[in-house]
């Protein structure tokens, strides 16, 4: 069933607050090709149409050839100083085009750096560009975009569930950094790939706990409730990235609607990854807004889905049939659920308040 009859629909044009997305799928193309031709860095194409015909798509395939799609233009971005910085930059600058005041950017120093990190196939160049320069670099480039464009902008730190050798040095990295823009940590990748007690990943996590470091994890979004479960349970989640399937265990969802557990909702993402039923008027977010759940809505990788995060409300009006009050709540969960510090969260929610012509004290 085809789904992008969106373009034209009249959709919330307020302050928005925006969670789940990923920097190394929010680059500009013109960025990509500008430093592919700089670095002599072959491209599979030397215009923004023909390169966005192998980046990008919008129907749907499944998560695996959805991750192949880095493959095709990282090599032109990770590992060089310039490149990794003016794609933070140029991320304040989309968010703030699209009406966002405040955004975590999530990403993996790894898989930006080209020192000191097992060979992938973007990172092979040499070069001495290490995961702790990365962190430095794109904080930098996010403090010069807040200051040209006026809204807020922090990091949040992937580990990767196939490599869990790198998940200590993330977790330093958070601490390292947890004063000059990184505000929490996360895990994505195969969620086949489940922890265990003795791995990498949960002694990092266990580490982030003991240091104050928030904690989101990707779970439930192409896997099934268990994982949900163990993001929660053993890895001490505080968000959940996506977290579709954790319905499919009525014990768990109950639990975590209780808990007031956050739901990072990506809907363009999870029609396009095959994450959920096609048919997106039978989307869990539906079942979240109706049962009251803690969620927001999010763009993921706008560059690989060929979206904005006004993509992503497009769909959930015409599909899912939210409303402004829908909309405004949003919002509102997100500002309350992110990592800043609290006198700084405050802060946030009274601008949405004040946007959206609201009094504090009447919403919960």
């Amino acid at each position: 069933m085809a789904q992008n009859s969106t373009n034209n629909i009249q959709i919330f044009n307020k302050a928005r607050v925006e969670l789940h997305l990923h920097l190394d799928g929010a680059i500009k193309p013109e960025t990509i090709l500008y430093f592919g031709k700089k670095r002599g860095i072959r491209l599979p194409g030397d215009s923004v149409e023909e390169l966005m015909s192998y980046v990008g798509y919008d129907e749907p395939c499944n998560l695996t050839q959805f991750l192949e799609k880095f493959n095709y233009y990282m090599p032109a971005i990770a590992g060089d100083r310039e490149a990794v910085k003016r794609i933070a930059y140029e991320l304040v600058q989309m968010k703030a085009r699209e009406g966002v005041i405040y955004f975590e950017a999530r990403y993996s120093p790894h898989l930006f750096a080209n020192s000191n990190v097992t060979p992938i196939p973007w990172n092979q160049i040499p070069g001495d560009l290490s995961p702790d320069d990365v962190v430095h670099l794109i904080n930098q480039g996010f403090k010069e975009g807040e200051k040209d464009f006026k809204i807020k902008a922090r990091s949040i730190l992937c580990c990767m569930r196939h490599m869990p050798e790198w998940s200590a040095e993330v977790v330093s990295l958070c601490k390292k950094y947890r004063n000059e823009g990184v505000v929490g940590i996360d895990l994505a990748g195969d969620e086949s790939l489940n922890c265990n007690f003795n791995s990498g990943h949960c002694m990092a996590y266990e580490e982030a706990v003991k240091s104050g470091i928030h904690r989101t994890v990707h779970a439930g979004e192409v896997g099934p409730a268990s994982v949900v479960k163990e993001a929660v349970d053993v890895l001490k989640a505080e968000r959940i990235g996506h977290g579709y399937h954790a319905v499919e265990d009525p014990c768990l969802y109950e639990r975590l609607l209780k808990q007031n557990m956050h739901f990072e909702l990506c809907p363009w993402s999870s029609y396009l990854t095959g994450a959920c039923d096609p048919d997106l008027t039978k989307h869990p977010s539906i079942r979240f807004r109706e049962d009251g759940a803690n969620y927001s809505l999010n763009s993921d990788d706008p560059l690989i889905f060929k979206s904005t995060l006004d993509k992503d409300y497009q769909v959930a009006l015409k599909y899912m049939c939210f409303t402004e009050d829908d909309f405004i709540k949003a919002n509102i969960n997100a500002a309350s659920s992110c990592f800043l510090p609290d006198k700084e969260k405050e802060e946030l929610l009274s601008t949405l308040y004040e946007a959206y012509g609201m009094v504090q004290s009447t919403v919960c």
